[in-house]
C-alpha cells in the first residue's frame, strides 16, 4: 500500500462477557476517551461509539449498559489501526475481548462528510 493514501478501517470490539467486564469498561473510560479524543483532533478517528443492549436505548435510561465499541479509523494500514489499539486501555486492561475484536478495511457507501 502507498504510504501516502488512506484508507478507512471498521473496527468492532466486543467487550469481555464476564461479571467483571462492564466494571472494567467503567474505570478505562476515562483514559480511553482521553486518547481516542486525541486520535479525532488528529483526523484518525473518524467516529465511535459504544454498543448498548437494547434496554438502553429509552432516553429516560440514564445507566446505559455498554458491551463493546465500534470505531471507524482513517489511516494508511490495518497494520497502522492494530498498534493504536493495542495500546488503548481498553485492551491492555482486558474490556475488549482481544479473540474477538476485528480491525477490517472498510468503504462507505455513502461518502462520509469528514
Amino acid at each position: 500500500m502507498s504510504t501516502d493514501v488512506q484508507y478507512y478501517f471498521a473496527v468492532w470490539a466486543p467487550d469481555y462477557a464476564d461479571a467483571d467486564g462492564l466494571k472494567r469498561r467503567l474505570e478505562q473510560r476515562p483514559h480511553h476517551l482521553t486518547g481516542m479524543q486525541a486520535h479525532t483532533a488528529s483526523g484518525t478517528l473518524v467516529t465511535g461509539g459504544a454498543f448498548v443492549d437494547e434496554a438502553s436505548l429509552p432516553a429516560s435510561v440514564t445507566a446505559k449498559k455498554m458491551e463493546g465499541s465500534m470505531m471507524i479509523f482513517k489511516a494508511r494500514s490495518l497494520e497502522e489501526v492494530k498498534k493504536i489499539i493495542e495500546v488503548d486501555p481498553y485492551w491492555v486492561n482486558n474490556v475488549w475481548d482481544k479473540e474477538k475484536l476485528e480491525i477490517r478495511p472498510w468503504i462507505a457507501a455513502k461518502p462520509l462528510n469528514v
